[in-house]
């Protein structure tokens, strides 16, 4: 499994041009207008030094904004600019067709039993 995940990331990565932590990150302020990093690392699990590296990168290519909480100097939020709420929306699209052609073989009860089993062991997981 580690390495088919290994493998799934790689593959992605090249074709998509970003990589899965960074999609992720973008993906988690797509839902939101803005959030503390400190909430946006718990909620994608990823460690505060790679959420602070990822964001920074970010930052400098234009598809977030960091700002100071003018309510508490301690803490920074974060948001998507418009240029990153366009990117997402061509990496959502972009992890779609990944994911249609990583599947191309599999018929509708092949992806269904798929998913509840990856469901399953995610369920599994996260009671360890």
């Amino acid at each position: 499994m580690q390495s088919l995940s290994k493998q799934i990331s790689t593959k992605f990565e090249r074709c998509a041009g970003i990589s899965p932590s960074r999609l992720q990150l973008l993906h988690q302020l797509y839902l939101v207008d803005e959030i503390s990093q400190t909430t946006l690392q718990k909620e994608v699990k990823i460690d505060s030094a790679a959420v602070t590296r990822h964001l920074k990168q970010l930052e400098v290519a234009g598809t977030v904004s960091r700002r100071n909480n003018p309510d508490d100097n301690r803490v920074t939020l974060v948001k998507l600019t418009d240029r990153g709420r366009h990117e997402i929306i061509v990496y959502k699209k972009e992890k779609q067709q990944f994911i249609t052609q990583l599947l191309k073989d599999f018929d509708e009860q092949e992806r269904s039993t798929l998913s509840d089993m990856l469901n399953r062991m995610i369920h599994h997981i996260n009671q360890l």
